[in-house]
């Protein structure tokens, strides 16, 4: 059974396995490792929320949600929040995002954030075909980078 929970300090570690996964597997290389994971999204001074789906003791993936501020990396505008999801590539298709997604969506509306932006890139068609089933809609093409963003308020 599939648990969906907060991410804790001890969890950076299999956090920046599953990226490291992910990107290996895109040819990206990798972007952090278990330090740089837990400042980006466990301990990241903007943090909403860090959800991990974890399965017998193993984490499958997880979904950070921040709100943006000015002057954030993605150009967001403030009074949003900016989400990322990372699922390890040999469990997909079994619901994980979802869930993940009904937790920080939950966590967003308690923000009172007025939308919520995924910047992905161009040529990831899974990422960019899950953040439209969780009804989010481009907003933006930047170079290399769609921007879709799901309306709250």
């Amino acid at each position: 059974m599939i648990e969906i929970r907060p991410a804790t300090p001890d969890d950076a570690a299999a956090m920046a396995e599953v990226q490291a996964g992910i990107f290996t597997a895109r040819g990206t290389g990798l972007h952090g490792d278990t330090a740089w994971t837990r400042a980006r999204y466990i301990d990241h001074p903007d943090s909403l929320a860090c959800t991990l789906a974890v399965e017998a003791g193993v984490v499958l993936g997880f979904q950070s949600l921040k709100r943006a501020v000015a002057g954030n990396a993605y150009d967001v505008p403030e009074g949003w929040g900016i989400i990322g999801t990372h699922i390890s590539l040999a469990v997909g298709r079994r619901g994980i995002g979802r869930a993940l997604f009904a937790e920080n969506l939950a966590a967003a509306t308690t923000a009172s954030l007025t939308a919520i932006d995924a910047t992905i890139g161009a040529d990831n068609t899974g990422a960019l075909a899950y953040y439209e089933a969780m009804g989010f809609r481009t907003w933006r093409t930047l170079e290399g980078s769609v921007g879709k963003r799901l309306d709250l308020a």
